[in-house]
């Protein structure tokens, strides 16, 4: 549940039946200024008098499978409007006596409205031959009694309808998605003209009833925080110091695998902002359990490992403390109750408000209602310093996961060098703001190469680039080659044990953004 629910935040309830497209829907809501939560169809929670609207996502499932999706939606229908996109719509139909039946041929990608009722509130400002998104093998063949269609394209005549007498509505497209290009329309006619919602989720008013909720729950009690230099529990630190001061206690782990100069340049930024921050020297340690470790897996594991034992350690000598807060963000969320479950393990990366048993510390995380550009937005508000937010995330096993294979000390220097370069490049050139993340990997392969006149046969990396809203998906960044010739030649000729430099250009999906 989001953070703010707990305190009756009126919102817009979105239920997930497994659509790859459902977090779209919760941006395009909030970026209405328009608090909304996503819940699995399978789980849905008491909100209680929350609620002030209901959109039901599409789904991998059709109506007419024996096993989809069918929950008991009695609670939100009548009072509360209710919109259903794709399999939402489907099965408002289905459920109501309508018939959806496979399509002959898929209904998938652009199509154009060919028809609109100019009268339905759903559809106002919506222009004829307005361009939407299909993604579908079932269609609504035949409507339920007092089904009213308001909008067709030429393979699909019931692209979208509403029950006369009622707030409730179905459209077979995507209109969360960049190619329904007036589908922000759509979204905003039902979130803000029929749910009548108010536009109050800002970033000023998050700090303002945050900061409040802070200091009811946690007291004059202490709290620790493990810092990273991210931009997570960078505005979380902040958060937490603007609602409770000095009762904050941060920690910053130096693992070793930190780019080049962190660890000591983070800390004086950290300082800088009034935070209490102990940095942790502990690089041996990771080493010692990183060795001879290839398989990513056993290296996030070993390297989470001993994370926990060092802030253990460092936590005890906080006497009195009885929070520990973390920077969960509610991607992270999302992924911990979704409709299937926890999503297959892809990667161990997220600890969504576990602590192992030891640990006897309550959990308060106060972003786990935030998408990463809202934390950002969040973190301005804070006047928090842009050199700090505008920081690419960087993985909390930091370069031991960009380091295919063993992590030796040697190597991690190697690679501190490339990265050094590669990042520094990017900020004098003007290119950094414009990419989400990037990064150097070394890479287990070494190749033949020519140096003045002596053959050589060292190691090859490869640099990676990705744009981004999220990091749910991203693009490779198209970098100028000259840039790229720059970079390439003075890592070659800056770095010893370098002698071919690659770019990356694949995709998420279905590549990952880091390599490990």
């Amino acid at each position: 549940m989001g953070f703010l629910a707990l305190h009756m935040q009126k919102m817009i309830l979105i239920i997930d039946f497994g659509s790859q497209f459902t977090q779209l829907i919760a941006r395009r809501v909030r970026e209405l200024n328009v608090y909304c939560e996503i819940h699995p169809y399978n789980n849905l929670p008491n909100l209680e008098n929350q609620v002030v609207g209901v959109i039901l996502s599409g789904s991998p499932f059709s109506v007419n499978d024996s096993n989809s999706p069918n929950p008991d939606l009695s609670e939100y229908l009548g009072d509360i409007p209710l919109l259903g996109i794709c399999y939402g719509a489907q099965f408002l139909v289905n459920s109501n006596g309508g018939i959806v039946k496979a399509s002959k041929t898929r209904e998938y990608g652009r199509a154009n409205l060919i028809s609109i009722d100019e009268q339905s509130v759903l559809m106002k400002g919506v222009s004829l031959d307005s361009q939407v998104w299909m993604s579908h093998g079932d269609t609504i063949n035949i409507l339920p009694k007092g089904f009213k269609n308001i909008c067709s394209t030429n393979d699909v005549t019931n692209a979208g309808f509403e029950i006369e007498g009622e707030n409730i509505y179905g459209i077979q497209f995507h209109p969360e998605v960049f190619h329904s290009t007036q589908g922000h329309i759509i979204i905003s006619n039902f979130v803000v003209s029929i749910c009548r919602s108010e536009q109050n989720w800002t970033p000023d008013s998050f700090v303002e009833t945050t900061v409040k909720e802070l200091k009811d729950k946690i007291g004059a009690d202490k709290v620790i925080l493990g810092l990273s230099g991210g931009v997570d529990s960078s505005v979380a630190a902040i958060l937490l110091h603007k609602a409770i001061g000095s009762q904050l206690n941060c920690i910053f782990v130096d693992n070793g695998l930190l780019r080049k100069n962190e660890f000591d340049e983070v800390l004086k930024s950290y300082e800088n902002l009034g935070l209490n921050v102990k940095g942790v020297a502990a690089k041996n340690k990771f080493y010692a359990a990183l060795k001879g470790l290839k398989d990513p897996e056993e290296k996030r594991k070993a390297i989470g490992h001993v994370f926990i034992d060092v802030f253990d350690e460092e936590s005890n000598k906080v006497s009195g403390a009885k929070w520990l807060a973390q920077g969960t963000i509610y991607p992270d969320v999302i992924e911990s109750i979704s409709v299937k479950g926890p999503s297959a393990t892809i990667k161990s990366h997220h600890n969504v408000g576990g602590l192992p048993d030891y640990m006897k510390l309550h959990v308060v995380e106060p972003l786990r209602a935030l998408f990463k550009d809202e934390v950002r937005r969040v973190g301005g508000s804070l006047e928090i310093p842009k050199n700090i937010l505008s920081r690419h995330p960087f993985p909390g096993p930091g370069l031991g996961i960009r380091i295919l294979g063993d992590v030796t000390e040697e190597k991690v220097q190697i690679l501190q060098e490339v990265d050094y370069i590669f990042i520094e490049g990017l900020k004098n050139d003007g290119l950094y703001d414009d990419v989400w993340q990037a990064g150097s990997i070394l890479l287990p392969v070494q190749s033949v190469g020519v140096m003045g006149d002596e053959r050589t046969y060292e190691n090859a990396v490869a640099l990676r680039a990705v744009t981004s809203t999220d990091g749910m998906t991203a693009d490779w960044c198209h970098l100028p080659y000259e840039f790229l010739a720059k970079i390439s030649n003075e890592i070659i000729n800056k770095v010893k044990g370098i002698n071919r430099v690659t770019y990356d250009i694949s995709s998420k999906p279905p590549a990952t953004i880091e390599w490990e």
